[in-house]
């Protein structure tokens, strides 16, 4: 059985825009790592759209590393503040094309939400087709949802650790190549260069053009030239748990299905020296 897209196109949520339990939210991230960040020289949004505001309400404060997963209680009190509920329909998009809003998503599903959806293409391709905008956010209503986490789509380090030298797991790395081979340094103070061992680097910007995801038959061609079989368990990471997301999704939509994040990823694997690594 065919599963499921993550992913709507601009001109479905054209058309849906005026649903009764539609949320749209806005994940754009001010920080952007491994991509040339679009500028814009005003703001503007998708009508209705609500911001959800990943690096400072979605993600745990007391953790020692960037942008890690809110708690459940965490999760579900922000995601109230958004106006969702149960029988919500949650569209979620980037400024950025494709960036922060596979991670959004990610953390949606990680926390039982099932029917959420990433905007393929975000606002530029919103703004391509000449859709109206809003100046402004629209202010939401408080929400029901209760969030629960899902812990099989969600790995520490000592599971990667465990997973490494098992056949049946792949850890996929989306960093760039020169940081995956420890040829660059690390973004991060205090964080070592190289990868995990046994990992595969498949960096994210290889599954995207124009800022959207490529076609499912394009992307089924990537991980099947990786030699990534459609049964392996695939763990993902990359430098914090974001772009991560992007080939997480890319994998989604190849018709992979044993999926999770290592969310920790390697701001946390290179800041620990007892955790091994190859250049």
């Amino acid at each position: 059985m065919t599963q499921p897209s993550a992913l709507v196109s601009v001109n479905w949520l054209h058309q849906h825009l005026q649903d009764e339990n539609l949320v749209v939210l806005d994940a754009s991230m001010k920080k952007v790592v491994g991509m040339e960040p679009l500028l814009y020289e005003q703001f503007s949004c998708i009508p209705g759209a609500i911001k959800c505001d990943l690096e400072n309400y979605f993600h745990r404060p007391q953790a020692t590393q960037p942008n890690t997963l809110p708690s459940e209680q965490q999760f579900t009190e922000q995601a109230q503040a958004l106006g969702i509920h149960r029988d919500s329909t949650v569209v979620i998009y980037c400024n950025q094309g494709v960036y922060a809003s596979p991670r959004a998503w990610w953390m949606f599903k990680i926390m039982g939400v099932k029917d959420v959806y990433i905007l393929n293409g975000g606002l530029p391709a919103w703004l391509k087709q000449k859709y109206p905008t809003s100046p402004n956010y629209q202010a939401p209503k408080q929400g029901s949802i209760v969030g629960h986490i899902q812990s099989e789509l969600l790995q520490n380090a000592q599971q990667v650790l465990n997973a490494i030298n098992n056949p049946e797991n792949t850890v996929l790395d989306a960093r760039s190549k020169a940081r995956f081979l420890g040829e660059s340094p690390e973004p991060r103070a205090g964080v070592r260069s190289g990868h995990i061992p046994n990992s595969i680097n498949l960096p994210f910007a290889q599954l995207l053009i124009d800022g959207a995801f490529k076609d499912k038959i394009t992307l089924k061609d990537v991980f099947s030239k990786s030699s990534i079989g459609l049964h392996q368990k695939l763990i993902f990471s990359c430098g914090s748990g974001i772009t991560a997301c992007i080939v997480l999704v890319s994998a989604f939509e190849a018709g992979y299905q044993h999926l999770s994040l290592y969310d920790g990823s390697w701001s946390e694997w290179g800041s620990d020296e007892t955790l091994p690594l190859e250049t």
